[in-house]
């Protein structure tokens, strides 16, 4: 039988505790009497390390004081979340597990914080599983949350779809939706929890300020102005301007792409092919701001291929051939006037400035 250990009975924990006790065999352990009816809380951490295959971490990663948004911080100095509370609990399994166990992680923290400073307590004498599980939900609605997901986030210390895969296996009996699971390494998925985070609340921010705008000018309505804000689902509410790329180059360049690099016309094939040999060695690639229609150098300092599977666009000027991704920027005249517009914004009667 499966047995399900929480380390932390807050805010959080308890409330997801009582969730897998539905379905599982669960203990909880924590500093402070968090009484449960179907959570069986120990007295002593060592008895649930004892007892539990999986084992779930939900402390608190605080805040330094000033810094939980209830006062304007920008003027302060960056500063991380404290992770005293999730050391200690991963030092209780190094110190007192007798077999590997797996380690499930489910409190927030910065990104790369799992890799470089949390992931060394386990030690080493058992091959032991950490998971980085983050879970989006929000306090006074936990319970269901956790079981009507909009993702299940599974980070591990590298890719491996069958460690994955047995976390996946154990969250199924318990959603009451069918959630997608997304997989990565840990700094992937400590990326995805807090750009999540750092969306809504610049979503929070723009619908704040377009109340602050709309009350200023008068005679505006703000939930109009709103909703015909949440109702574009072409390119607002949805995947459009979600892929990343070059600064000035769009969302992709084909490998056949020419480009300028130390004087010497090259492909970004050919680019690719030679960091790839020589990464140290200083490359300069010509650029355009197009803004200033200002021509300079810029140092290289990566350079990465992916496949694409989307929709590509191919214009054809005196025989020139241009194949781009739908999002690719691209400079063009249109009514005598130089816009930079989207591949898939582009028209017939656009005229073309720059092809290569």
């Amino acid at each position: 039988m499966t047995k399900i250990g929480f380390i932390g009975l807050g805010k959080l924990g308890l409330d997801c505790a009582e969730v897998f006790a539905q379905h599982y065999k669960t203990y909880g352990f924590d500093v402070v009497d968090r009484p449960s009816d179907t959570v069986e809380v120990l007295n002593n951490p060592s008895d649930l390390i004892d007892l539990c295959d999986w084992i779930f971490i939900a402390v608190p990663t605080p805040h330094d004081q000033g810094y939980d948004g209830s006062v304007p911080s920008s003027h302060l100095q960056p500063r991380d979340f404290g992770h005293d509370a999730v050391i200690t609990a991963l030092n209780y399994i190094k110190d007192h597990a007798k077999t590997a166990k797996n380690v499930v992680l489910i409190s927030t923290v910065l990104p790369g914080t799992t890799r470089k400073k949390l992931a060394r307590h386990l030690g080493n004498q058992f091959d032991h599983q950490l998971f980085y599980n983050p879970y989006l939900i929000a306090m006074g609605s936990v319970k269901w949350d956790m079981v009507n997901p909009e993702m299940v986030i599974i980070g591990t210390g590298k890719v491996d779809s069958g460690l994955t895969q047995k976390l996946i296996d154990l969250y199924r009996p318990i959603m009451a939706n069918d959630p997608r699971y997304v997989t990565g390494t840990w700094e992937e998925c400590e990326s995805i929890k807090i750009f999540y985070n750092t969306f809504i609340s610049a979503k929070i921010g723009l619908v704040n300020m377009i109340q602050d705008f709309a009350q200023k000018i008068g005679n505006i309505n703000v939930d109009i102005v709103t909703d015909a804000l949440a109702n574009s689902n072409i390119r607002i509410m949805s995947p459009k301007y979600m892929t990343a790329g070059l600064g000035d180059s769009g969302a992709c360049v084909l490998p056949t792409f020419k480009i300028i690099v130390d004087g010497e016309t090259k492909s970004i094939e050919q680019l690719y092919d030679e960091y790839i040999n020589d990464p140290d060695k200083i490359r300069l690639v010509d650029s355009v701001n197009y803004s200033c229609s200002h021509r300079d150098q810029k140092k290289i300092d990566i350079v990465t291929c992916r496949e694409y599977s989307g929709e590509m666009i191919k214009f054809t000027v005196d025989g020139l051939e241009l194949v781009t991704t739908s999002e690719h920027l691209i400079p063009v005249m249109r009514h005598g006037e130089r816009i930079i517009l989207r591949a898939d914004e582009i028209i017939e009667t656009d005229e073309l400035i720059r092809i290569s």
